[in-house]
C-alpha cells in the first residue's frame, strides 16, 4: 500500500461559536487536538494562532508556544505555520517564520473568499518567499486558482523556491474555484506541465472535504487535507466532534483506495524535509 501524507488543519481564523466548540483555540487545546489527530494517523498540522480574545494572531510567541509543545508531543510531525490573511496585517504574516517551522503556507496569488478579497499582491508574495528561503522553511504553495500555478513558476524562475514544492489545490470557497472533479483534473493537468517535479494534495472546504479527498486520492495525490479548519460537520445532521475524528475518515478513505497514512518518516522524505 502506498503511503499518503494526511495533514490536519486544526484551527482557523473563523471565532469558535457554539456550533463549532469541538475548534480548539488555546494553546493547550491546540497541542492537545494535534496530538490526538497524530495519534490517529496525520503527519502534518497546519497552525494558526488565537489572541485571548479568539481573534486570528500573529504573535510569533503563541506560534512558538504550540510549536514546542507539539514537537514534545508528536514526535517527527510536520510542523507548518499558517502565513494567511485573514485578520492579520499583511506585514506580520511572515513574522513568526523565524522559528522555522519545517513549512509554511504561501499563496501565490489573490482570490475573492466569501466577505473579503483575499490580497496577495507580488510584492508580499516574494516577501515571504524570500523569508521562508532565510529561515529554511520549505513552502506549501497554497492554489485557488490556474493562475497562481504559473505565480508558483516564477517564485522558481526568480530563484526563490526550488523547483519540486509542494502544493496545494483549494476548493470548494464561495466566490473561488468550485469544487468540481473536472477542475481537479485542470489542476493537476497544469501542475505537471509546469512545475513536473512538484508533489501535491487538495482540500475541500465544508461539504466538499471528503469528495475531494476521494478525488485526489483516485488521482494518485501524495496527500490529503482534513480538520476542523476546513469543515465542521461529519455530516448534514451531525458535527465532528475532534479533529482527530477527521483524520480518522480521512484514513478509512485512503484505504478504500489501497493507502495509508504516512508515518512522519515517510511524509518528510515525500516533501524533501530532513529528519
Amino acid at each position: 500500500m502506498r503511503s499518503v501524507v494526511i495533514a490536519v488543519a486544526i484551527t482557523g481564523s473563523v471565532p469558535r461559536k457554539r456550533d463549532n466548540a469541538a475548534l480548539p483555540v488555546s494553546v493547550a487545546e491546540q497541542i492537545e487536538s494535534t496530538h490526538a489527530a497524530f495519534e490517529a494517523g496525520a503527519s502534518l498540522v497546519h497552525l494558526h494562532v488565537r489572541n485571548a480574545d479568539e481573534s486570528s494572531s500573529s504573535d510569533p510567541e503563541l506560534f512558538a508556544q504550540v510549536q514546542e509543545g507539539i514537537k514534545r508531543h508528536c514526535p517527527g510531525i510536520i510542523v507548518q505555520f499558517s502565513t494567511g490573511g485573514r485578520g492579520r496585517d499583511p506585514s506580520a504574516r511572515g513574522s513568526a517564520l523565524y522559528l522555522k517551522p519545517d513549512m509554511g503556507s504561501l499563496s501565490t496569488g489573490s482570490v475573492n473568499f466569501p466577505t473579503i478579497v483575499y490580497e496577495n499582491s507580488a510584492a508580499l508574495i516574494k516577501d515571504l518567499a524570500t523569508q521562508m528561503r532565510k529561515w529554511g522553511v520549505r513552502p506549501e504553495i497554497e492554489i485557488f486558482d490556474l493562475s497562481h500555478i504559473h505565480g508558483a513558476r516564477r517564485l522558481v524562475d526568480q530563484g526563490l523556491i526550488d523547483d519540486c514544492p509542494h502544493v496545494q489545490f483549494v476548493m470548494g470557497i464561495q466566490n473561488a474555484m468550485p469544487a468540481k472533479e473536472h477542475l481537479l483534473d485542470i489542476l493537476v493537468g497544469e501542475l505537471k506541465r509546469v512545475l513536473p517535479k512538484a508533489t501535491w494534495t487538495a482540500a475541500g472546504i465544508g461539504r466538499h472535504q471528503n469528495s475531494v479527498m476521494n478525488w485526489a486520492l483516485a488521482r494518485g495525490a501524495d496527500g490529503v487535507r482534513t480538520g476542523l479548519e476546513d469543515n465542521i460537520r461529519i455530516s448534514k445532521d451531525r458535527l465532528a466532534g475532534s479533529n482527530a475524528e477527521l483524520v480518522e475518515i480521512a484514513v478509512r478513505l485512503c484505504a478504500q483506495h489501497d493507502a495509508r497514512p504516512a508515518k512522519p518518516q515517510e511524509a518528510r522524505a515525500a516533501f524533501r524535509l530532513s529528519n
